[in-house]
């Protein structure tokens, strides 16, 4: 069916610079060489709209007191926040925005899910489809070894942190399932655990969702983008963290890669494996046992989920999990990127020892976010793509009517626009 696309359409695109390459190279290669005018690329973007004048309107007030509000369509002016990333009083602002946004969510933690949160806590955060290549296992890994860490030298001094999951899995997705299952294990022992203290709590929010989604992501301060390098499309869920002030741990994949071009390799937390890596260790004979043996705390943690330290009442609950790992040879290469994924994180807590250098790298995030707009996206599909004019008329409000139609002039309440501001 791709194939037949190909021939039909009179342009193809990638939804990441990474992306359309990989087209260009690998998947539609022989298309590629016959019409290479037809292949672009088309970076997704976000609107920032809804993913921050509306979900984080504190947040959008402090970038207004220093910029003003063009941003708020020509995303782009954030880079002027650059100019600002010394303020003392534009660092404590926000500061300020985001412990107020991660204090919102308390309550909503307690009531749903009988856990008490400290709101200081480095709210650590994956929120996306589950799958195997997105990787939501290796973030689960993580968990088991700073648990162990912690278990082992409960005086260790080590920053709270708060791990956060979110997203569904396919109806028919088994292996899916079963990792949500393993997680939510994992974080019942972490969270009623007298030697862990508080200092790590797990949560998997139940029906992930876009108004859900509203909430948590302008108080997250670390998003976690760690698919396997050359699987992800792109990704918006990285954008807009990164665009409400998250700092990123990724993979060099999907639009991660533009993502650490456009803030700099200082401002983010890349590891893993590239593209290049990948294929290399592939063609070399990727064995994962020989990760397993060579890493004690990534054997452990295995061991620990193998012997069902974390499935007391079915010890073999999660028995796939580790056939999937070492006995089929675990297709996603969590165990390759195992070490320098924990190693990502120790840079991760160190700089968030330093509350004013980590919010200084979450203003430069920020003032990064500019070409990752829907608008840019549009804008570029209607110039290169469809061949129409774009336009920055404003429409008018929903209770407004629309000219020539038979709502004109009619109020309609229940489509009352939430954005207040009126001149964007």
């Amino acid at each position: 069916m791709g194939y037949l696309s190909i021939v039909g359409s009179h342009a193809v695109n990638g939804v990441a610079q990474l992306h359309s390459d990989l087209l260009k190279t690998t998947l539609f290669k022989d298309f590629y060489q016959l019409n290479p005018d037809k292949f672009q690329n088309k970076t997704n973007g976000i609107t920032p709209r809804r993913w921050i004048l509306l979900c984080n309107p504190n947040l959008s007030d402090v970038i207004a007191s220093k910029i003003g509000e063009k941003w708020i369509t020509d995303l782009n002016q954030l880079s002027q926040l650059r100019h600002f990333v010394n303020d003392e009083q534009f660092i404590r602002d926000v500061q300020r925005v985001k412990f107020e946004n991660k204090q919102r969510l308390i309550p909503m933690f307690k009531s749903a899910y009988g856990v008490d949160v400290n709101p200081e806590s480095m709210f650590d955060v994956q929120i996306k489809r589950i799958h195997e290549y997105k990787r939501q296992l290796l973030n689960c890994l993580h968990i088991i070894t700073l648990y162990n860490r912690i278990k082992d030298n409960p005086n260790t001094d080590i920053v709270p942190r708060t791990v956060i999951f979110g997203g569904k899995a396919a109806p028919g997705y088994q292996q899916a399932k079963l990792i949500i299952k393993l997680i939510g294990n994992v974080g019942r022992k972490t969270n009623n655990d007298p030697d862990i203290n508080g200092r790590l709590k797990v949560i998997f929010l139940e029906n992930y969702r876009v108004s859900l989604a509203e909430k948590i992501i302008p108080a997250v301060d670390l998003s976690e983008q760690i698919s396997l390098a050359g699987l992800e499309a792109s990704g918006t869920g990285n954008m807009k963290m990164m665009l409400n002030g998250a700092l990123t741990i990724g993979t060099l994949d999907g639009a991660n890669v533009e993502m650490d071009e456009e803030v700099g390799r200082d401002n983010i937390f890349i590891f893993g494996m590239t593209v290049e890596d990948v294929d290399a260790l592939t063609k070399k004979g990727y064995i994962s046992r020989e990760f397993y043996e060579r890493e004690p705390e990534l054997k452990r943690a295995l061991d620990q989920i193998r012997d069902g330290y974390f499935s007391p009442e079915d010890p073999s609950l999660f028995a796939d999990i580790i056939k999937s790992l070492l006995d089929s040879n675990d297709r996603y290469m969590l165990l390759a990127d195992y070490a320098e994924y924990i190693k990502a994180h120790e840079r991760v807590e160190q700089l968030f020892k330093n509350p004013m250098e980590w919010t200084k790298k979450s203003i430069l995030n920020i003032a990064a976010s500019g070409k990752f707009s829907s608008d840019r996206t549009i804008a570029q599909y209607a110039k290169e793509i469809w061949g129409v004019t774009t336009s920055d008329k404003k429409l008018p409000a929903p209770e407004e009517g629309r000219p020539g139609t038979k709502d004109e002039g009619e109020k309609l309440d229940s489509m009352k626009p939430q954005i207040r501001r009126q001149d964007y």
